[in-house]
């Protein structure tokens, strides 16, 4: 006998023992098996409500799409974003926090991805939309009662070890005497070293996440990103045969960031490449994450 039906012949052994107590039960009535019991429960567990910032940017725009069936999704940016139609979306400036902290109400978590992105951004500019910002962001988690906040961090928040053997020469693609995996990946532990204003913004984000993790008990995931692009491929790039992320690979990890347990993290975000000089075994460890592509395969 099949274990469904097993399960099916327990349910109404246990209704027709109780029929006293509960009442005839009509020869009409349907009793479900343990799947569809699951399926059903499944149907009647709310969605874990989750916004989204910086939804009109590459990452945001994905994201916002590939976790909209999982999630229950709502976003917050400066401007609005055209692949987000029927997403829930508070338009506002992102370091105006009376503004910007209504769209934290009755939200479970946080994938807090606005910012300025390109490296040589003004420090004018990255005080105001990325440290500033990133502050509004953490406080309002606390104030409305968020429980998680994954955060996107960058490599930038330590770039400058690529000016160091062997990352230096496999940034451009000289492998000479090296093998892949014969050298120790810069991971979660090291030091920050950022390269760039937008780079020391990024380190901000992180040691502010720590802080709000261990005096108000916010869960934390900060995801230093590798490299990220519209095509969706490293192909071109010798720097990126090491440091490329593919979208479903990036999906795969901000959604283990948002459903497994964790506390404060920080991981990496690259694909499984060949010659990647980042740690991922942590993030394996630790949620999961099981990246699916590797760079070589579009050399």
């Amino acid at each position: 006998m099949r274990s469904n039906d097993c399960s099916r012949l327990l349910i109404q052994r246990v209704l027709q023992k109780n029929q006293h107590k509960l009442g005839r039960i009509p020869s009409t009535t349907r009793v479900l098996s343990v799947q569809q019991l699951h399926t059903q429960s499944q149907r009647l567990t709310p969605k874990m409500k989750v916004l989204v910032t910086g939804s009109s940017g590459l990452i945001g725009s994905m994201l916002i799409n590939a976790l909209s069936d999982p999630f229950e999704i709502s976003a917050l940016d400066a401007r609005e974003s055209e692949h987000a139609p029927g997403v829930p979306t508070l338009i506002t400036d992102g370091s105006d926090y009376d503004s910007m902290s209504k769209a934290f109400v009755g939200v479970d978590a946080v994938v807090h991805l606005a910012a300025n992105a390109p490296v040589e951004t003004p420090w004018t500019d990255v005080l105001k939309n990325n440290i500033s910002a990133t502050h509004n962001v953490y406080e309002a988690a606390r104030q409305h009662g968020v429980k998680r906040v994954v955060f996107a961090s960058s490599n930038h928040a330590v770039g400058n070890f690529e000016m160091d053997e062997p990352y230096s020469r496999i940034r451009v693609g000289d492998y000479e005497g090296l093998t892949p995996g014969g050298f120790k990946r810069i991971d979660h532990t090291v030091p920050i070293r950022p390269d760039s204003d937008y780079g020391v913004s990024k380190a901000f984000g992180e040691a502010t996440g720590r802080y709000y993790h261990e005096h108000f008990g916010l869960e934390v995931a900060c995801l230093r990103i590798g490299t990220v692009n519209p095509p969706n491929s490293p192909a071109g790039s010798v720097r990126m045969l090491a440091t490329w992320l593919s979208h479903r690979d990036l999906t795969q990890l901000v959604t283990q960031c948002l459903t497994q347990p964790l506390r404060f993290e920080i991981f990496y975000g690259v694909s499984d490449n060949t010659w990647r000089f980042w740690d991922t075994d942590h993030a394996k460890k630790t949620i999961g994450y099981a990246p699916q592509d590797n760079a070589e395969d579009y050399r």
